[in-house]
């Protein structure tokens, strides 16, 4: 049975999660900044939130659907998740990550997201990895665009979060740019 993979990058180690990492998990998935630019995620998130996440890794790996990893420094610090999920009838991903707030504007999460998106069209055979992010963080777009992403649209007031609509940007990439790229 194949497992995740770890992948080094220059700075970088990508892992996947274990139970140890879920105290960060809850610490920085559950700041206010982090929860403020990311969808789907609980507010406040607690420890069992952050074990029921993590525990279902595997399941999700070895079914296909996707793969979530810790993005770490060489030197073992954990700093955030990158992730793809995977629609296997259409043969796309959709990429998404978060780093804690001291890793920010730092370049770590357009490298790790470079990574995963190669392991993406390589090892899983991906044909288009696609993105969102709330327009209100800009700073997702440029990850997005130093990946290689090019903008496709715009969906307005997509997400009911808080009491407010939020409109997103839509990204994407296809295998066939990607191999251009490399």
């Amino acid at each position: 049975m194949k497992h995740p993979p770890v992948i080094e990058t220059e700075r970088l180690i990508l892992r996947p999660f274990s139970l140890e990492d879920s105290t960060f998990v809850k610490e920085n998935a559950g700041s206010e900044e982090v929860y403020r630019n990311t969808m789907g995620m609980p507010h406040p998130y607690l420890e069992e939130n952050a074990v029921e996440w993590i525990s279902g890794h595997p399941l999700k790996f070895y079914q296909g659907k996707g793969l979530e990893l810790a993005i770490t420094l060489k030197s073992g610090e954990l700093m955030g998740v990158v992730g793809i999920s995977v629609s296997k009838a259409h043969n796309r991903g959709e990429l998404g990550y978060w780093l804690g707030k001291p890793y920010w504007n730092m370049g770590y999460c357009s490298e790790a997201a470079t990574a995963l998106v190669e392991y993406a069209f390589e090892e899983m055979g991906l044909h288009k990895i696609t993105s969102r992010h709330f327009l209100h963080n800009p700073a997702s777009g440029r990850v997005l665009e130093k990946t290689g992403f090019a903008k496709e649209g715009l969906l307005r007031d997509e997400y009911l979060k808080d009491r407010s609509y939020l409109s997103v940007a839509v990204y994407g990439l296809l295998k066939t740019d990607y191999s251009g790229m490399a």
